[in-house]
């Protein structure tokens, strides 16, 4: 009976992680969608913010009323500053990567981080590599050439696959426009994005700990994302006009944006890392590719370059390379929870 309701626990969480990336995968094309109808960057946060605490605050007021832990001024602070890194850094670069680059871009950049996180936290020696053993020389030597994936994304973008025009001809429209500075800009743009969102995955586990109620922890994360994304409007976006929402398309986008993307997402994202850890939520990274790739070539007619597969071979190398060290180096049960930020005892 223990085994079946273990079994259960893992497919649901398995589930769950599935449907986040699907989630994900969506807001990568709804926010490509919302900048195309030229919307502008910092409403769209703004919006997507608000949307999310009045979807969010109902359900975690009333459904976590007697479980709510009390709110100290430390906490607020440190959900002040965990905020900061998961809205305004994570979200801001998100979208000016997305500006200059295509969904299928930005989600092959992004399968680089389950290494991005386990390079944090080696460097901040939560995690313990053990460079005269395979296995820490597997996850060493992965973690370089997932971030050497990443830098020929950003650096070399190469000719398209599948052209139908000469290569000359594509090279010298890129340079004429001055395309590779905007490609490389966003590709800074969402590397950095990267490191954000792995700093934000490992801080939320301590988090957690100390505040456990995942609504109304989701709703103060957005609430404080709201306010801050607000004093960056008042300098940003004056022009009253950019708030006004023109078509039901844009009105879409941010439903899209505050209730799946940010809503929905952040609140299931809480839920898996507090049940399998920051390492499980994001080895599915690549699924959120395909899809991605898929919708866009669909939808936008998006093409993929050879400096983006050769990134992205070398990314997925590099990342299950680093799975392949942690797996060996613990247990099935160690190997999904949270084991890179937590000390933990070598198997003898």
């Amino acid at each position: 009976m223990g085994r079946e309701s273990e079994v259960s626990a893992k497919l649901k969480l398995l589930l769950a992680v599935l449907f986040l990336h699907l989630c994900f995968a969506g807001s990568q094309i709804v926010t490509r969608v919302a900048l195309n109808l030229g919307v502008s960057k910092v409403v769209l946060l703004v919006y997507g913010n608000i949307i999310a605490v009045v979807v969010l605050a109902p359900s975690a007021y009333f459904l976590e009323k007697k479980d709510r832990p009390t709110l100290t001024f430390s906490l607020l602070i440190q959900l002040f500053l965990l905020s900061f890194c998961g809205t305004i850094v994570n979200q801001g670069l998100y979208v000016l990567g997305m500006y200059y680059l295509s969904p299928t871009y930005v989600s092959t950049i992004e399968n680089s981080l389950p290494v991005f996180t386990f390079a944090m936290a080696a460097a901040l020696r939560v995690e313990q590599v053990k460079i005269n053993e395979k296995y820490g020389i597997a996850k060493t030597l992965g973690t370089f050439i997932c971030i050497g994936g990443a830098t020929i994304i950003t650096l070399y973008k190469g000719p398209p696959l599948f052209q139908t025009q000469p290569h000359h001809s594509t090279l010298g429209a890129i340079f004429s426009s001055g395309h590779i500075l905007n490609w490389t800009l966003g590709c800074v743009c969402i590397v950095g994005e990267c490191l954000s969102w792995s700093g934000w995955l490992v801080l939320q586990v301590p988090m957690l700990k100390q505040y456990p109620a995942r609504l109304s922890f989701t709703t103060l994360i957005c609430f404080f994302g709201l306010l801050q994304f607000l004093c960056i409007a008042v300098f940003v976006e004056t022009d009253i006009e950019r708030w006004k929402i023109h078509s039901e398309g844009e009105l879409f986008t941010f439903l899209y944006i505050g209730v799946v993307s940010t809503g929905i997402c952040f609140s299931l994202q809480a839920w898996c890392i507090d049940r399998g850890g920051p390492l499980f939520v994001v080895v599915f990274q690549p699924l959120q590719t395909v899809l991605v790739a898929i919708t866009a070539f669909i939808f936008f007619g998006d093409k993929l370059y050879s400096g983006g597969l050769i990134g992205f071979i070398l990314i997925i190398t590099g990342l299950y390379t680093v799975l392949w060290g942690e797996s060996k180096l613990r247990a099935w049960r160690q190997a999904i929870s949270p084991t890179i930020y937590l000390s933990m005892k070598e198997p003898k």
